[in-house]
């Protein structure tokens, strides 16, 4: 063993003394489940110049949330053993673990994603993703600043910016890179306008965080402060009375205030039309992070800013297609003014390689044409909404259900059992939730039936009461 073998080793070993070892479970979707005969079809567009859409389910799109997980995986999974995904799964149907004989699919419902539309395995997007990549290869392979960006990623970008009703939209290769970029630029200005002026005092940005925020913005966030042209405000989790007094207090004039707009682990909504109020009260500039809502909510999938109809007052908002379009990729629609100032400033999106063609076609596919026109989607995603809520009690707010169980321990005996009943929801752990705040992370689907949503509560019946959720609001802690 070498020496450096011998720090990794020690610092797993603290690791694991903590509780913070992580493993990869290695899944596949249910094969049986895609339409053998759409793999068949040729990859051409249909008579009417465009790739097909439905008016309801299909078959396939099952796909999405029936997956297969091999027995050994799922032991180390019940035993809490740290795993590194090494089994190697095979099209036929078994999974053969390295060095092992093959094992046999334990089928799940996937209640634990963010695929919200169930777009993941529609055959439009992967037939746009195959179509470009037979014309086109993966094509120019550089940064977008080099030669990496082709009219294919311009298209997407305007119909992105079209989507969220502003002037332009940059793509990154991923929501995070796309937050780390915005944040930086932001930072920036501070320091580009310190070099103009005597008083760097003066130029200084005052960034105002909620507290529960992703892990995106805050590592953003620091990045920003690093160049010393930032001060930074974290008010309370949806506190407006709070940001307002930290706001009034605040003697810099340059101010923003950032926030996610449906949050990731909580579930709930960001107050949208209390921070346009603020909004036009200090004339901060205001951020919001719509990864969760970008396609799912509104009646046009345009996010949470068109659900509560303040477009106008969100500055710039920040987007993915690796959620609900069931894609890959991240991008941020803003003015064009702001577009070139992240293109020119946001160190995440200037290194980083530009998304290959097929995967910006496949999301175009996704963006523009289907969860466009398959409108039935949002519809049934909400409805599963509400019979979550009439079949539990709890008064969820969206499609993110978070049942707080407190510890660490209590939080794996109750994934343990649901994944013994044939639900993949995985415990959420410190880091990414504060201690003692250990929960199961529901998320639903277009995809999922009534019956699904039946037989998950009738599983988490057995581990956590209801009640208590619903006396004391969703964001309280359930007991076993």
């Amino acid at each position: 063993m070498s020496m450096w073998d011998a720090y990794v080793e020690q610092a797993l070993a603290q690791l694991g003394f903590l509780q913070l070892l992580r493993s990869l479970r290695p899944i596949t979707p249910s094969l049986e489940k895609l339409n053998p005969v759409d793999d068949e079809a040729p990859i051409e567009a249909k008579e009417d110049g465009e790739f097909k859409v439905f008016d309801e389910m299909q078959p396939w799109d099952r796909a999405s949330v029936e997956v297969e997980i091999a027995e050994s995986t799922v032991q180390k999974w019940l035993l809490d053993i740290p795993s590194s995904g090494d089994e190697i799964i095979t099209k036929g149907g078994a999974i053969k673990s390295l060095g092992e004989h093959p094992h046999q699919f334990k089928k799940l419902i996937l209640f634990s994603g963010n695929d919200y539309l169930g777009l993941s395995s529609h055959p439009t997007i992967g037939r746009a993703a195959a179509k470009a990549a037979l014309e086109y290869r993966m094509g120019p392979r550089g940064s977008a600043l080099i030669c990496g960006y082709t009219f294919h990623h311009r298209l997407l970008e305007s119909c992105l910016a079209k989507l969220k009703k502003k002037e332009d939209c940059l793509l990154c290769p991923t929501g995070f890179a796309a937050n780390m970029a915005l944040m930086v630029a932001i930072g920036n200005i501070g320091s580009l306008l310190t070099e103009r002026k005597a008083s760097s005092e003066d130029q200084k940005i005052a960034i105002f965080s909620d507290s529960l925020n992703h892990a995106s913005i805050i590592d953003g966030v620091r990045l920003a402060d690093r160049q010393r042209n930032v001060e930074l405000f974290i008010y309370r989790h949806c506190d407006m009375a709070h940001l307002n007094a930290l706001l009034s207090s605040c003697t810099l004039t340059k101010k923003v205030v950032v926030t996610d707009s449906l949050f990731s682990m909580d579930g709930d909504f960001a107050p949208m039309r209390e921070l346009a109020k603020l909004r036009k009260k200090h004339g901060f500039l205001l951020v919001i992070d719509d990864a969760h809502g970008t396609f799912v909510c509104g009646k046009n999938g345009g996010g949470v800013a068109e659900m509560f109809n303040c477009e106008r007052d969100v500055d710039i908002c920040v987007g993915t297609l690796s959620k609900a379009a069931g894609c890959f990729g991240g991008f941020i629609a803003c003015s064009k003014r702001w577009k070139l100032l992240i293109q020119s400033r946001g160190r995440s999106f200037i290194f980083s390689t530009a998304a290959p063609i097929p995967l910006i076609a496949a999301g175009h596919a996704a963006a523009v044409l289907v969860a466009k026109r398959e409108m039935w989607r949002r519809r049934e995603i909400w409805n599963r909404v509400q019979d979550f809520r009439d079949l539990t009690g709890i008064p969820i707010q969206s499609p993110i259900i978070s049942l707080i169980v407190g510890s660490e321990g209590k939080a794996l005996e109750a994934s343990r059992h649901l994944l013994k009943s044939g639900f993949h929801v995985t415990a959420i752990r410190p880091p990414t939730v504060p201690a003692n705040s250990c929960r199961l992370r529901v998320t639903l689907s277009a995809t999922h039936t009534t019956e699904d949503v039946k037989k998950l509560t009738s599983a988490l019946l057995q581990c956590i009461r209801f009640q208590d959720i619903a006396i004391n609001g969703s964001n309280r802690h359930a007991r076993l």
